[in-house]
């Protein structure tokens, strides 16, 4: 159960700090306005490791895996990943832009990471997640709805769109129906 807060630092007082570098300041005077949820494992459809920890502090070892070989200098993150057993890390402040949606664009803005905050859940597009998942989102998005002008929630693949698929056809957005948030799918 998240019982912080976020702090003046945008910080969540619960969650676990593993601060990354791949973040700046976003557009002055802009606050978030969109959650945007992603998935992520690593290796694909291996859950469990700490190579996204790595991944988003740009130490993960190339050799470890072959897949890592083609994404080991990418300088991504995320506001936050909530883990399979419900676990919440926060790599980057909510008052800074994390590095994760790229090229992308929501209601005709362009520039996500300008005004949203990414979440990314340990899952991949052909499993389903876990209810801890469920649970610790509504939380943390109940949270965040608190400190910033969030107005609405999307899929990575919604703000770009066939570039990504995730959080894919296994997330629940029904799970998330009675927050403000979401508009019915």
């Amino acid at each position: 159960m998240i019982d912080g807060q976020v702090d003046d630092r945008g910080w969540l007082t619960s969650a676990r700090h593993e601060p990354s570098p791949n973040c700046d300041a976003r557009p002055s005077a802009e606050k978030p306005s969109l959650l945007v949820v992603h998935a992520i494992s690593l290796p694909p459809g291996e859950f469990g490791s700490d190579d996204i920890l790595d991944l988003f502090a740009n130490r993960l070892d190339p050799s470890r895996h072959p897949y890592f070989a083609g994404i080991h200098a990418l300088r991504v993150s995320a506001h936050f990943l909530i883990r399979r057993s419900g676990e919440l890390i926060q790599f980057v402040s909510c008052n800074d832009r994390a590095w994760h949606a790229g090229i992308s664009s929501w209601r005709g803005r362009e520039r996500c990471n300008d005004f949203s905050i990414g979440v990314e859940l340990e899952g991949c597009d052909e499993q389903p997640f876990e209810a801890a998942q469920y649970v610790c989102l509504r939380e943390l998005t109940t949270v965040l709805c608190r400190s910033y002008p969030l107005q609405e929630i999307a899929g990575h693949s919604d703000i770009a769109p066939g570039r990504k698929t995730d959080p894919g056809p296994c997330f629940d957005w029904s799970r998330l129906a009675s927050l403000p948030l979401v508009r019915a799918r």
